[in-house]
């Protein structure tokens, strides 16, 4: 009887996780559906604990453990620090699942005769999964992070096409070995190491640029590795919430991509190569950057009626939500309308920007897509650039072999005035310099976009 209403609450957690995640879809119900998603959790957490066949001591201890690393985390680490604690989070989960499932192969060698190749095949992949999920997010943290010793930048090692298919290939024979000659235990432990490494050179060679499509995808592994697990235990809820994961992670993957005019092959086997084409930084800009002041933006935004604001990594690492929720705040009580354009790769994960502005309070109708903000961008008396790069570069445009030839971006050249807020010239991920800095219609405010954006709305409460 326990066994049944476990499945029935494992029922019950897969159907709110399925709701949630239709939750996740749009931001009014984003907050609904996170909650529904946490109450399946709660549900299936409270069905693994009452099934009467676990150590709550060690349980307990992790939990403890655990819970005081998470609170840690939520204390300090900042906003613009959630691109490398998702990847953190994704390489958690795989290791996780390739170690639960490694100590259930242990738990059944005993007896690995009588068990299905299923479960060996279940295993195996677990283990496989898990630990690329696990080394390459490490590799994404670092890169995200600019640790020293793992560069932002492509590395390729030498003959790497062919190191890539050699350990791959040895890592899908250690599963192999683990089908057809159960229990093969020491083959599962050196198949972690040997994933491990294919996690690292798949990841290794791929540059910052294209960071928000490899959280996608780690994600999704993650996903994946978790419901090989799930079969592994014959737990129903686990491979729902798995397989939820990993197909949600691909349909965000193939976004991003598209976002980015990329293959996901291209990304994984190719590389963004920082400056490959076009002009110099000296021939675009030279004698052509149109220097203000934020007195002169706050009479510029003073009687505009739309102001489109494009939010870019600048806003993350400024910390400027805040600001510029306080800029439009003021806008709006003078009657402009203010919408933020949202590209799909701002920052460096997927709704990064979404999730900042989310933080800052900023009404979610205010937010507005690529697709749907460029028709009206013609309409805009002024647009502010908050530290955006490539998903406002013109060169976008053209068919050239620069490195973001095709890429869809906001149209931002298109409004009547644009306020580009930079500390500097320098280029974004992509490593080309922006003609739209040099347009007649721009404006180069200089400066540290929170400062920046706080002296706007000073200028603009004293007009």
């Amino acid at each position: 009887m326990t066994g049944t209403w476990t499945e029935i609450a494992y029922i019950v957690a897969s159907v709110l996780f399925i709701l949630g995640l239709k939750g996740l879809t749009s931001p009014k119900t984003a907050v609904r559906g996170n909650l529904l998603g946490a109450l399946g959790m709660l549900v299936a957490v409270l069905a693994a604990l009452g099934d009467g066949r676990l150590s709550y001591g060690w349980i307990a201890a992790g939990l403890v453990i655990g819970s005081a690393i998470g609170a840690y985390l939520a204390i300090t680490v900042a906003m613009t620090a959630m691109p490398q604690l998702v990847a953190l989070f994704n390489g958690f989960g795989g290791i996780a699942s390739a170690l639960v499932a490694g100590a259930a192969l242990h738990e059944n060698a005993a007896h690995a005769a009588s068990l299905p190749a299923a479960f060996f095949l279940a295993t195996g992949l677990s283990g496989l999964i898990g630990s690329v999920t696990f080394s390459g997010s490490f590799v994404a943290f670092g890169k995200l992070q600019g640790l020293s010793w793992i560069p932002g930048k492509p590395v390729r090692l030498p003959m790497h096409q062919l190191v890539n298919a050699g350990v791959t290939l040895l890592a899908l024979l250690l599963c192999a070995l683990i089908v057809w000659a159960p229990p093969a235990l020491w083959a599962y432990w050196v198949l972690l190491l040997v994933a491990g490494a294919v996690g690292v050179i798949l990841v290794i060679p791929i540059g910052g640029a294209d960071m928000p499509v490899v959280v996608a995808l780690l994600n999704s592994y993650s996903g994946l590795a978790a419901s090989a697990t799930g079969f592994v235990l014959e737990n129903t809820v686990l491979i729902v919430a798995g397989a939820l994961v990993g197909a949600s992670g691909l349909i965000l993957t193939r976004i991003m991509c598209v976002a980015m005019n990329r293959s996901l092959l291209d990304v994984l086997f190719g590389s963004m190569e920082s400056g490959a084409a076009g002009p110099s930084s000296d021939d675009v800009y030279a004698g052509k950057i149109k220097r203000t002041s934020p007195e002169e933006v706050a009479m510029l935004l003073d009687g505009a009626r739309l102001v489109v604001i494009v939010p870019g990594y600048g806003m993350a690492v400024a910390q400027a939500q805040h600001a510029v929720r306080e800029l439009a705040d003021q806008l709006k009580a003078r009657g402009t309308e203010v919408k933020y354009a949202i590209h799909p790769v701002a920052g460096r994960m997927p709704g990064h920007m979404n999730v900042l502005l989310a933080e800052a309070e900023v009404p979610y109708d205010e937010l507005v897509e690529m697709e749907q903000i460029n028709p009206i961008l013609p309409e805009a008396d002024v647009a502010i650039v908050l530290g955006a790069n490539d998903v406002v570069n013109p060169m976008a445009r053209r068919n050239d072999g620069n490195p973001i030839a095709g890429m869809p971006i906001i149209d931002v050249d298109k409004a009547g005035t644009v306020v580009v807020i930079k500390r500097s010239l320098s280029p974004g991920f992509a490593g080309i310099p922006n003609p739209l800095f040099a347009n007649d219609n721009t404006l180069m405010l200089f400066s540290d976009g929170k400062k920046a954006v706080l002296e706007i709305t000073a200028a603009l409460k004293e007009s």
